[in-house]
């Protein structure tokens, strides 16, 4: 694992953040919600935990979006530009953080492709990570 803090901030710059803790995953999840999220072939996500997330600006333009059949899977954005930010499930000691999103390089490398078992035909792939048809273990 690796320490932070990371840094970030949206596309408009309206929110700047940061998040404190261990990155402990980095992967591409070619799942069919974040596929839809984020409009591209995979999300890559770093997840930090234990973590904190603080809001440095913009606070305000924050929006979440819920899936109501999820468990779990919630998308936090800009409302002004729509860029993916961090999220911290209620309750929980760990952070989702959109690599993109960053504004400094992350502390580790992707480390695998997870629920390749959903991928789309059209996605990439070949670059020697790992692979798991869904959580890694």
């Amino acid at each position: 694992m690796t320490s932070s803090p990371l840094t970030g901030s949206c596309l408009c710059g309206a929110v700047k953040y940061e998040v404190a803790g261990q990155v402990a995953r980095f992967y591409h999840c070619h799942c069919r919600r974040c596929r839809k999220a984020t409009g591209t072939g995979h999300a890559t996500n770093l997840i930090v935990q234990p973590a904190t997330l603080r809001w440095l600006e913009g606070e305000a333009h924050v929006r979440s979006f819920k899936v109501p059949e999820a468990q779990r899977f919630t998308n936090q954005f800009c409302e002004r530009c729509g860029s993916s930010l961090p999220r911290q499930p209620q309750g929980s000691d760990r952070v989702v953080l959109p690599a993109g999103s960053l504004d400094v390089d992350p502390p580790i490398a992707p480390q695998g492709r997870i629920f390749v078992g959903s991928r789309a035909g059209w996605s990439c792939s070949g670059d020697g990570l790992p692979e798991y048809p869904e959580y890694a273990p």
